[in-house]
């Protein structure tokens, strides 16, 4: 199983990673980063495939995957 962890502090909230996720799990937070972005987040970790393609389309880094 694969883990998808965001700094969410260095999020901007650009969606990028929404969009190219092919299982559709990540979604922007209710919450505000204390830049005033909402962040990224992961909804059902277990159903991450470990593609990193959130990782990959990220322009600012912020998102890891391990496996």
């Amino acid at each position: 199983m694969a883990k998808v962890s965001f700094n969410e502090e260095r999020c901007k909230g650009c969606e990028l990673c929404v969009s190219v996720c092919p299982k559709k799990i990540i979604r922007m937070a209710e919450r505000f980063n204390s830049k005033g972005y909402r962040p990224a987040e992961v909804v059902e970790q277990d159903q991450c495939i470990g593609c990193a393609f959130c990782a990959r389309m990220c322009p600012d880094v912020v998102i890891e995957v391990y496996k």
